[in-house]
């Protein structure tokens, strides 16, 4: 039988590292550490799994520290440590940081939607039939009448829109999002009112009352500058069609902060009755792999991003019959008010709509 030379063993560990740099593909980097103990070690002992996730996801930077709960106790890890670490908690962030890289490195083959609910809309026309949770459904018309946001009016066909979202998780990979135009089909020629150019940016909010108030039901005016943006997308451009554009990410962004911006530039038609610019879109959708609720992301008093790994709760998600028993793609264009991620949230927003309007 031919000798074969297990070269962790019989190399100095700076060539080692450098030769394990070449697993660039986190599938390949899990895979190792199942091919002997000594590999199985070394990746623990040289943080391999950890230094890849921060290559491949350098927003996790804005992360101060993780919390691994473990036999009735709190084990902090720092990102960025300071000091030796030792063999425990080497091992707890293989865990944790291998445990991450799986998202990664599974195919994409059943996104999910990842939208849990409309935070707001930098503006929004006067009207309640134009309002912004109305791009969660990928129904354009109703038996009550159209479905639709629509940006205020301006003057300026320069002056640019923003979306945001919260994600149904704190860490979220995003594969790609789909933007559907508004066609008003009651004015002459059927116009089109898209913007020229669309941004993604994902992040967090700066302070724990943002991130407290960011968890209500109601869409608000919000501002950007309240948030922290770890990842900014290039501008992509749209086209004046009615139709779902599709963006793609060259890579899968992770979101770390679970807020989605979108931002739109341009205005493309003007509205003949008041010679001002709208933008008008009937559906957002945004598809990826939210990570399970293992991962819970916190801010301390301090303002820093802590990361909170249960892996208990992993069991016990795991476990879960109904785990598998989602949604693996989008919603049919034909949905109506039955789809489960509008009765989460509409309900409320009418109700809350009803006791303004008598007040």
């Amino acid at each position: 039988m031919e000798n074969r030379i297990n070269f962790v063993e019989c190399l100095e560990t700076d060539v080692v590292l450098s030769i394990l740099k070449f697993l660039d593909d986190p599938s390949d980097i899990i895979r190792a550490t199942s091919v002997s103990r000594s590999w199985h070690h070394f990746v623990i002992a040289n943080s391999i799994c950890k230094n890849l996730w921060l290559k491949k996801v350098p927003s996790f930077y804005y992360v101060d520290h993780v919390v691994e709960e473990k036999r009735g106790r709190n084990i902090c890890m720092y990102v960025m440590p300071m000091n030796p670490i030792n063999w425990e908690i080497l091992e707890m962030e293989h865990n944790i940081y291998s445990t991450l890289l799986q998202a990664l490195a599974k195919p994409v083959i059943a996104r999910k939607e990842c939208v849990s609910y409309v935070v707001g809309a930098s503006s929004t026309d006067t009207t309640t039939v134009q309002n912004i949770v109305n791009v969660l459904s990928p129904t354009d018309r109703y038996d009550w009448g159209h479905s639709y946001w629509s940006s205020k009016g301006q003057t300026d066909p320069n002056m640019p829109e923003s979306i945001l979202f919260k994600l149904n998780a704190d860490v979220c990979v995003v594969s790609e999002i789909g933007i559907r135009p508004f066609k008003v089909s009651w004015e002459p020629g059927s116009p089109v009112y898209s913007a020229d150019s669309v941004r993604f940016r994902m992040g967090h909010p700066r302070s724990i009352a943002q991130l407290e108030f960011g968890n209500c039901l109601h869409p608000f005016q919000f501002n950007a500058d309240d948030y922290i943006w770890t990842y900014t997308s290039p501008k992509f451009a749209m086209t004046q069609e009615s139709c779902i554009q599709v963006f793609e990410f060259p890579q899968p962004a992770v979101c770390v902060g679970g807020y989605l911006l979108i931002e739109l530039f341009g205005r493309t038609k003007r509205q003949e009755t008041d010679g001002l610019f709208y933008i008008r879109l009937g559906y957002i959708r945004v598809l990826g792999d939210p990570l399970p609720p293992v991962f819970l992301l916190k801010m301390d008093t301090s303002g820093n991003l802590v990361l909170k790994y249960s892996p208990n709760t992993l069991e016990s998600f795991l476990r879960n019959p109904f785990v598998d028993k989602v949604q693996t793609e989008h919603q049919p264009e034909d949905e109506t008010m039955n789809s489960p991620r509008l009765q989460a949230f509409l309900p409320r927003f009418l109700d809350d709509f009803d006791e303004d309007e008598n007040e």
